[in-house]
């Protein structure tokens, strides 16, 4: 069965939950070891890592949770075009050239962009920040970045990735925090790891040592492999009051290593949310779920180890009151998680949100509904 357009899928004009996939084609590896010649390709994990978090800088779209595997990624993502809306012109022509700039540096930074070059992005800023929300817009440059550098690196030619990402959204709350949960234990369901702190490259092990360390001074540029992009969501008028901007604010600001995923707890109001100055790395503070960054840890901590033993386990009476306020049946959330990717394709939610989606695309039924009505409370 042929896959949907990708625009009956994003909405671009309103805020939705996404969970993406992205894998390798010709038995290429994304990280990890290859067994057969026994090269490795581990460093490559940091790779996509750090263009995400670049990414997450520029777009106006929230990275909640993603899993760098050996030869696929998962990720999940909010777009925010209303975020996008408050953005001056000039600040949306700023943030392309950082993307797609017309001249470099020598050492392959983006160079500073005239004013006559900055005219030239705002005669099409309209286009520019409908693409700056874009989910697919995201996907490509990360996607694209990453592809053109294995090549270089495996002296080889043509596609990477299997084809264009499978794209899934996740329809309530109930759905995103299953989804969140399966992708930050996907290397504990792979044996790749023992338990979410000592499983590096996810959200949940940047979450968790965020909570051990200390925060650091935020830097005036974040890297993005080889080169360097200088923050500059201060818009101004010059060059010289860009830089200075950025980098006071820069310097007053400390970081933590998860600064540039989105909250986990959701504000109980706009003005709480906006109370806290939103980070360089991030497109916004609004949380994502009805629990805090703790519970939802607890939660996976205790999920992961029941994976791991490979035995279905009884969830704890402390814990059972988290997933029943997320409207899941405690007894079916090792089965929601553990087969996640199984017991839903086009879309994720409970079943009253996947008879809205199936009534939106004009069809009858999705698959997973059975699934939902299982599982769901």
């Amino acid at each position: 069965m042929p896959r949907l357009p990708r625009a009956m899928v994003v909405d671009p004009v309103d805020v939705g939950v996404y969970h993406c996939i992205s894998r390798c084609v010709r038995r290429a590896f994304l990280c990890g070891v290859d067994a057969v010649s026994g090269k490795s390709f581990e460093h490559r994990r940091q790779w996509i890592q750090d263009r995400m978090r670049w990414l997450a800088g520029i777009f106006g779209i929230d990275v909640l949770a993603f899993a760098v595997m050996s030869n696929h990624l998962h990720i999940v993502l909010r777009n925010r075009p209303d975020v996008i809306a408050g953005w001056s012109d000039d600040e949306v022509a700023q943030r392309w050239w950082r993307l797609f700039p017309l001249r470099r540096e020598a050492d392959g930074s983006p160079a500073e962009p005239e004013d006559h070059e900055l005219q030239m992005l705002v005669a099409r800023v309209e286009v520019l920040r409908a693409r700056l929300a874009d989910v697919s817009w995201f996907m490509r440059c990360l996607s694209e970045g990453i592809a053109r550098r294995a090549n270089r690196e495996d002296d080889c030619t043509g596609r990477f990735w299997e084809g264009r990402y499978k794209c899934q959204p996740l329809l309530d709350e109930a759905a995103i925090v299953a989804c969140m949960a399966y992708v930050d234990l996907n290397p504990i369901r792979a044996g790749i790891a023992a338990t979410p702190e000592t499983s590096p490259f996810t959200s949940a092990y940047e979450r968790i040592h965020a909570e051990l360390s200390t925060p650091l001074p935020q830097p005036s540029v974040t890297q993005t492999g080889s080169a360097q992009e200088t923050d500059t969501r201060t818009p101004a008028n010059s060059s010289a009051t860009r830089k200075t901007k950025t980098t006071a604010r820069s310097a007053a600001q400390p970081m933590r290593r998860d600064d540039w995923l989105a909250p986990l707890e959701l504000a109980p109001t706009h003005a709480e949310e906006q109370a806290t100055p939103v980070p360089l790395g991030r497109a916004s503070n609004r949380g994502c779920l009805p629990l805090t960054q703790t519970e939802y840890l607890q939660l996976l901590d205790w999920t992961g180890r029941q994976i791991r033993r490979d035995k279905r386990g009884q969830i704890p009476s402390d814990l059972a009151p988290i997933v029943l306020r997320l409207g899941i049946h405690p007894d079916q959330w090792l089965h929601l998680v553990s087969h996640y990717g199984k017991l839903f394709r086009s879309a994720a939610g409970r079943p009253a949100s996947l008879e809205e989606e199936a009534t939106r695309r004009e069809k009858r039924w999705l698959q997973g509904s059975a699934s939902a009505r299982q599982v769901f409370a």
